[in-house]
């Protein structure tokens, strides 16, 4: 089987981002069924190894149109500047040379060179400071690879749960809601747990977006006019959809566990309970993108930062379910090819 090339961005390098990436590397299993290829500086590598205490490992540093060696840790040198680490503290550097890898990354994805991305995590003021005008990876991600929309889907074992609203205020989460991008969420997550995660027939549980799920319009009229609605066209076009459910009730009861897939209206109602069941072993994975996408479910960890203290469960959750998801989506469009040759007249169901 062809291994799985996967590019690894280093995010913010005054950050606990290269010791996560390195400490996941250091891992033969990393390489039975994967091409790792590290986005950053070697110098900057070099200087996070020692931190972590990793003699052993060792770098192929790889130049435009050179491919990556099977059984190594590549690296692609994304800049050349002497740059001063400044750990656990944001700088418009950490945010510059983070984009620098990014960049560098997604064109690599976009012209077809990576099979998938992982993003190491960045911080939004060092971001900020640099320039970038984004509130995170997502967006970004969304504008450069020109998709329609996406999803902030973040993935474990026991749950997942994706977001109609990510990285705004609270303020404004009741104007950036509208029954057309919650029921555009829905498609995506469904279309996701198929293609990405191999359920045939996702079941998805809709939040509400106010206490009690609106109590039928007495503490708000969002769930009424907009989640309801876009609820009921999810299930005229065919999905299992169910909702809208007051949150407290159904984490608090366990009612989660029977669905495939939740989506949280904001922020907060959706990470709170995923990150108390899942903290280090989830991933957040980005669905909607041309491309596979994935991270791991913390961010920089300043206070961590130079301590050999981090944890790298999360980031290699991550690398490991981007392969699994290019796997699942190669065996998806093989079973797809083979449908149509024996019945060509699903052709037109099928694209829809």
């Amino acid at each position: 089987m062809e291994k799985v090339k996967i590019g690894i961005t280093c995010g913010d390098i005054n950050s606990i981002s290269f010791e996560v990436i390195l400490k996941s590397l250091n891992n033969e299993s990393i390489f039975k069924n994967i091409i790792p290829i590290i986005y950053g500086n070697v110098k900057i590598a070099s200087y996070h190894k020692n931190i972590v205490q990793l003699e052993n490992l060792n770098f192929n540093v790889i130049g435009q149109g050179e491919r990556p060696r099977p059984g190594r840790i590549n690296m692609v040198n994304c800049w050349n500047d002497n740059v001063t680490i400044t750990l656990g503290k944001p700088s418009p550097d950490g945010g510059k040379y983070a984009q620098m890898a990014l960049d560098r990354a997604i064109q690599d994805i976009m012209k077809g060179e990576l099979d998938a991305l992982v993003t190491g995590p960045v911080h939004k003021l060092s971001m900020r400071m640099a320039g970038f005008s984004h509130p995170g990876h997502t967006g970004y991600l969304k504008e450069k690879s020109g998709a329609k929309d996406c999803l902030m889907f973040m993935v474990s074992d026991r749950i997942r749960v994706g977001l109609v609203t990510d990285h705004i205020p609270v303020s404004q989460i009741s104007s950036s809601i509208s029954k057309e991008n919650i029921l555009s969420k829905i498609k995506l997550m469904e279309q996701s747990l198929m293609l990405d995660f191999g359920i045939e027939k996702p079941h998805i549980a809709v939040l509400g977006l106010n206490p009690h799920a609106g109590e039928e319009g007495l503490l708000g009229s969002e769930d009424e006019e907009m989640i309801r609605p876009a609820i009921i066209e999810a299930k005229k076009a065919g999905l299992f959809v169910a909702g809208p459910y007051s949150s407290d009730g159904f984490f608090g009861s366990g009612q989660f566990d029977k669905f495939d897939g939740i989506l949280a209206m904001y922020h907060d109602q959706g990470l709170i309970p995923f990150k108390t069941l899942a903290y280090f072993e989830g991933v957040n994975y980005t669905a909607g993108l041309p491309f596979v996408r994935t991270s791991p479910d913390h961010g920089t960890g300043f206070d961590l930062a130079g301590k050999n203290e981090a944890d790298p469960k999360s980031m290699t959750h991550a690398i490991f379910m981007a392969k699994d998801i290019v796997l699942q989506r190669k065996g998806y469009k093989e079973m797809r090819e083979n449908v149509l040759k024996k019945r060509p007249k699903l052709s037109e169901e099928l694209s829809e």
